[in-house]
């Protein structure tokens, strides 16, 4: 599942285009925590599932279109509640100020007609960016303190584990 790996900070902002500072102030400010492990003091590192690389890009892609942070955490506390399959359905569109979700190219397509949009995110396309690049990128199993690593149990368990395990294996 989602939550079977996670990836380090270097590795995310890899992944997603942004540097070690940025990611360290958007989790610093809770703006994208880590989902899977947060840093717990000095020496420990915070582990980020695949949803929450989703969510840093997304967050970038709205940055890089000069929306504000402020609208940005509107639309992120939006999202935070998706699981990844609707992530994947979702597209936003802004003005610049506000920031709307669409849910069908209906909703897309009214909203343009009606003049507020000046462009959109198909998170969707973010979901198969941060996979190819996440293809790779070093994972790690997520341990939940006390418990056996979620990998352990299902070693293949999504699909960007079962590339690396069929790379591996030549």
């Amino acid at each position: 599942g989602d939550d079977a790996v996670g990836y380090r900070g270097v590795t995310a902002c890899h992944a997603v285009g942004i540097s070690y500072r940025q990611l360290d102030y958007w989790a610093r400010t809770s703006l994208v925590v880590p989902s899977v492990r947060d840093a717990s003091g000095s020496g420990t590192q915070r582990l980020y599932s695949f949803r929450d690389l989703v969510v840093l890009k997304v967050v970038k892609r709205l940055l890089d279109a000069g929306v504000s942070l402020q609208n940005i955490r509107k639309a992120i506390e939006a999202l935070r509640s998706r699981g990844v399959e609707d992530l994947a359905g979702i597209t936003l569109i802004s003005d610049g100020t506000t920031v709307y979700e669409c849910r069908s190219p209906e909703e897309v397509v009214d909203l343009l007609q009606g003049g507020q949009g000046v462009f959109g995110i198909a998170i969707g396309g973010a979901f198969k960016e941060i996979q190819g690049s996440l293809s790779h990128l070093p994972a790690e199993p997520a341990v939940v303190s006390g418990q056996e690593p979620a990998a352990a149990v299902d070693p293949v368990g999504d699909e960007l584990a079962a590339r690396r395990a069929r790379r591996r294996a030549g």
